[in-house]
This record gives structure tokens, sequence and C-alpha cells, in this order.
């Protein structure tokens, strides 16, 4: 790759947004996984080289999720890795020799002096951020073909499949989670007092004793009920890691600004602009974390449904002891059909994302939790197929 070009440093622009959104897929330091596994060995059979890798970029290492070759190690150092530098690189990085390319050492003390060769593409996601790659390498020059480069492209299209489908699943099931512990809570207040009253029965001087037998029952099975709901939970929280809501005040604009700024590279990308009508200052009691989440899933349902050039629209309005937030895009719009199972797991809609974008069938199920767990309401509204979409948050404001 004669025309390659070296970076100042390691950093992208947008170093810390990246981290986060690596974070959020929860695969570091994971155990080894067949599907990875497999995918690494394909690229090394693709290109017939001694090692293939997918590879993560973490603050200050590289995390091989797959490592196929004889070098077994699962992280180095980031800037001892060429990986550090592919995800710098929108496009395929191909260095056919690195002995041409002596610049290189100013940045990275590879860990493997063998290497000669080395390809790979950035695992890009859908907010424009490399967080890896799927990379190859062996110990003497390489010429790829073009077929070979867009084959190491697929793959990385592969693994962003498969993160962003684990991660949907992984916040549905800590939503339900969410749901329960919810549930849980507004029965064992009940239940508490149903059996503080029995137990106040059974100790009125001159109760019959048949009735204060009849009390017992009642103080214990609804003891038994508290402890079978407080089991219910421990063992939800175990499995998938619930947490509460961690409310607090905030302030809707600002989380909303964020997105916007985050969704930067997609919407340069597809030409396509965000007009926000956020100036109002509404503060809500809610979770900042799943707030994001739920504007977050809507303003790239409205990307991803609406064609090259289009305009999105965002704004916040108060209603009573509430607040909604709108967004519309001019899109392709909804049938009755559609809107009726709108937010049903992976249920099959009319339309399909204009940019062959993914979509896992996940998001909107977990919009609607989300914002169940807020005891809000979401909802859109469509004139029918190319006339756009508006989906509608109301939260209350405490």
């Amino acid at each position: 790759m004669p025309d390659y070009n070296l970076p100042e440093n390691l950093l992208s622009e947008n170093e810390q947004a990246r981290l986060k959104k690596l974070k959020d897929y929860e695969i570091l330091d994971t155990p080894p996984e067949n599907a990875f596994d497999t995918i690494a060995m394909l690229a090394a059979e693709i290109f017939d080289c001694s090692h293939a890798y997918v590879s993560f970029v973490d603050n200050d290492r590289v995390y091989f999720k797959a490592n196929f070759g004889e070098l077994k190690v699962t992280e180095v150092k980031r800037d001892e890795s060429y990986c550090s530098l592919a995800i710098l690189n929108n496009d395929v990085t191909v260095l056919e020799d690195v002995l041409n390319f002596p610049e290189l050492n100013k940045l990275i003390k590879t860990y493997d002096d063998e290497i000669r060769f080395y390809a790979a593409a950035p695992l890009k996601t859908l907010e424009g951020y490399q967080v890896g790659t799927v990379c190859v390498a062996d110990s003497f020059p390489k010429s790829p073909t073009k077929k070979q480069l867009d084959m190491l492209k697929m793959l990385s299209t592969i693994v962003i499949e498969k993160l962003e489908l684990r991660g949907a699943a992984r916040k549905t099931l800590r939503a339900h989670d969410d749901r329960l512990h919810m549930l849980v809570h507004d029965l064992k207040n009940p239940m508490t007092s149903i059996s503080l009253q029995s137990e106040l029965i059974s100790k009125i001087s001159g109760t019959d004793e048949r009735i204060a037998l009849l009390a017992g029952k009642i103080t214990q099975q609804s003891k038994n009920i508290v402890s079978s709901l407080n089991n219910i939970l421990s063992a939800a929280r175990g499995e998938h890691g619930s947490i509460k809501l961690q409310k607090s005040k905030v302030n809707l604009a600002d989380i909303l600004n964020i997105i916007q700024q985050n969704f930067g590279l997609v919407l340069e990308n597809k030409q396509q602009s965000i007009t926000a009508n956020t100036n109002l200052p509404v503060e809500i009691f809610g979770d900042p974390e799943k707030l994001h989440d739920i504007f977050e899933n809507l303003i790239s349902n409205a990307v991803k449904y609406s064609e090259p050039g289009k305009n999105i629209e965002i704004s916040i309005s108060e209603k009573n002891d509430t607040v909604v937030v709108a967004v519309k895009d001019d899109g392709l719009g909804l049938l009755k059909e559609d809107i009726d199972k709108l937010f049903i797991k992976f249920a099959r809609l009319s339309t399909v994302p204009t940019g062959r974008e993914r979509s896992n069938g996940l998001g909107l199920s977990i919009v609607k939790m989300l914002v169940d767990l807020h005891k809000g309401k979401v909802w859109a509204e469509s004139k029918g197929k190319n006339k756009g979409t508006t989906f509608f948050v109301e939260l209350p404001v405490k």
C-alpha cells in the first residue's frame, strides 16, 4: 500500500465515544467462542495466511477475541499492534511488506518481528466508530486481490452483526429483569401488609381459636410469597446483571444533543441531517443511561429508514405533568399493520433499511420496555407508505 499515510498518533478523533461503544458490547475479556474463531479461520483460508485475528482496540491494549496461528496471546499493548493503526483507516488497511514502511516504527513496536504482510478490515459500528478489526498476517510479503479484500470486509460486517444482535438481546433481558424488579416491589408491599394485619388479628384478645389459626396460616403464606418473590428477583439479577433504575434529575435536551453528535459520521455518510428543536430546558426524573438508549434507538431507526439526503426532526414539548419527545422522519412510512406490531420482538415489517443497514428486530421492543420502566408511553404515527413516521415518547416529569 504505497500511498499509506502515517497518522500523528494512535487515537481516533472520537476516542472516548469509541471506547464507550466498545465497552457497551461487553466483549472484552470474554471466553473464546466458535463463531469468532470460525471467522478468523476463514480469513486465514481466504488469504492463505498463517495468522488471523478478530481484535478489539481498548484504551491501552489490543484484545484478541479470536486468534488463529502459532502466536497464542490474548492481548498486546496498543502500541505493539498494527490493529491500532487499522482502526484509523475507513477502508481496508494493507501492508504488503511492512519493511517498505520504516516510518511505522515511530508509532508501532510490533509484538511479532516476523510479520511482513498485514491486512485488516475495521469493525465499524452503526455510529461510525471503529472498535477493532478482522485481520490477517504472514511472515512474508503478499499482494492480496480485490476479491480477498472484499471478503475480509464481509467478515468484519458479520462480526458487527453478531455484536449488535448480542447487545440488543442483552438489553432486552435486562429490561425484562428491571420490569420484574418493579413487579416484585409492587407485590411485596401489599403482601407484607397482609402478613402484618393477619398477625394482629391472631393477637386480638378474645379471638376465636379457628380465626387465630386461619390468621396464622395467612401470615405464613404471605411470608412464603415474599420470600419466593425475593428469590425470583435474585436469580434474574444473577443471570443477566439486572440493575434497578438509577434515577436522577436529567435534562432531556442534553441527552438528545449528545446522541445527535454521536450520529455525525452516519449522517455524513448518508448525506442526512437532523433539525433539533430542543432548546426547552425540561428536566425529568429518570435513568440517564436508559433514556439515552431509548432515543438512540429511535434516532437510529429514523436514519435507517430514511433515504439519503432526508432530514430528521427532533422536538420537545410539555404537556401537563409530562414531557413529549417527537422524532420525525420523511422516510419510508408505515402501514397500519406495521404500527400494530411495531414493538413486538422480531416482528416483520413492510419496510427495510434504505442503506442496507443492520436491523435485528429488537430495538423498538427495547424502547417499549425502557419507556414502561419510566411509567411513560411510546407510540408511532404515519400517514402511510413513503409519507414518513413520527415516534412519540411521553414521560412523567417526576
